[in-house]
């Protein structure tokens, strides 16, 4: 199999290992970009747990609905605190899990974007668009 610059550029040999590194590479590519979305969902979820935290400290009520699954159960306002403060340390912890996973996946597409561009130059694009 042959790699080749299109119109006379020089022709690089394309190994079973150079494909396996490719294909590793999008793999992590396509990684990225889900841990990306997941990051944003956690975020949000992490900043609703917040003001949904403000807006009980502003509540004079005892006694708040509070949803559970597709139910709104009448619950205390201290176990309703207790309850964001819970979830909120869950979605915290994993926010802080995805940052490390997209941080090692980052580390690891630029170990092979050194590798690929070493070998192939400029008859690779591993960039995004």
């Amino acid at each position: 199999m042959q790699q080749g610059g299109g119109g006379g550029g020089s022709e690089t040999e394309v190994t079973w290992e150079d494909q396996q590194n490719i294909n590793k590479f999008g793999r992590l590519n396509n990684r990225f970009h889900e841990l990306q979305d997941e990051i944003k969902i956690a975020k949000e979820t992490n900043d609703n747990l917040e003001d949904a935290s403000n807006e009980l400290i502003l509540t004079d009520e005892e006694v708040i609905r509070f949803q559970i699954g597709e139910v709104f159960a009448h619950v205390s306002k201290e176990e309703v605190e207790s309850r964001i403060e819970q979830m909120n340390e869950v979605t915290s912890k994993n926010l802080e899990k995805l940052e490390a996973e997209k941080e090692s996946v980052l580390a690891q597409m630029a170990e092979l974007k050194k590798i690929l561009y070493g070998k192939f130059k400029d008859s690779i694009n591993l960039e995004e668009e």
